[in-house]
Parts: C-alpha cells; structure tokens; sequence
C-alpha cells in the first residue's frame, strides 16, 4: 500500500510562517502530480497548491506570493512552505498525490491522500 504522512502543522500568530512536509512510502513506481488540499470548518476542500513532475506549479489566487510547494523527488516528499499566514489560512491541510504503484504485482493509478495536518493562525 501508499502511504502519505504528514507534518508541520500547529498554531502560528498572524506574520508567521510554518513548513508542511509530506512524505510518499509503499511501492511506488512513480509520481505524477504532488500537491496540498486544505478544507475550513463548514467550507469544501480547495487546491492550495500542486507541482507535476516536471517541475510546473500550480497555485490558489489567496496564497500566491506567500506560499511555495516545492519537492525532493528523491525522498518523494513534497514541502509547502507558508509565509505571510493569515487566519484565513486556518484549516486542515491535506496531501495529495497522482502516482503509479504496485498492488497486488499489478501497476496501477493511484490518488492517494494524506491523513491532514491542522493549521491554526490566531493570536
């Protein structure tokens, strides 16, 4: 099975920046896209930002220019590094990933999602 694990939430006062890392494990072939979700309470969940394999971002109008995805291929983790946070930004941060794995000695498509990572922005 793939697993995606998560970390680097908590709370940060307003200005502050925190580091969200997202670690791939199982028996993965290869990663397409690698992103990050985030859902606040009682709204849907929404793409913050995601990267393709060749390198391409993607990024939500409300973060752009304080948040930067980034990703080590190598340890198929991928980082969101947020600066500038706002409390709007307070919501549960999900890991989300495109990938081709092995189950049951057959390659298939994946999209795998981690379990989230609660950010908090308040003072």
């Amino acid at each position: 099975q793939v697993q995606l694990v998560e970390s680097g939430g908590g709370l940060v006062q307003p200005g502050g920046s925190l580091r969200l890392s997202c670690a791939a494990s199982g028996s993965i072939f290869s990663i397409n896209a690698m992103g990050w979700y985030r859902q606040a309470p009682g709204k849907q969940r929404e793409l913050v930002a995601s990267q393709d394999s060749g390198g391409s971002t993607n990024y939500a109008d409300s973060v752009k220019g304080r948040f930067t995805i980034s990703r080590d291929n190598a340890k198929n983790t991928v980082y969101l590094q947020m600066n500038s946070l706002k409390p709007e930004d307070t919501a549960v941060y999900y890991c989300n990933a495109d990938l081709r794995a092995w189950v049951t000695g057959i390659l298939r498509y994946l999209e795998v999602w981690g379990q989230g990572t609660l950010v908090t922005v308040s003072s």
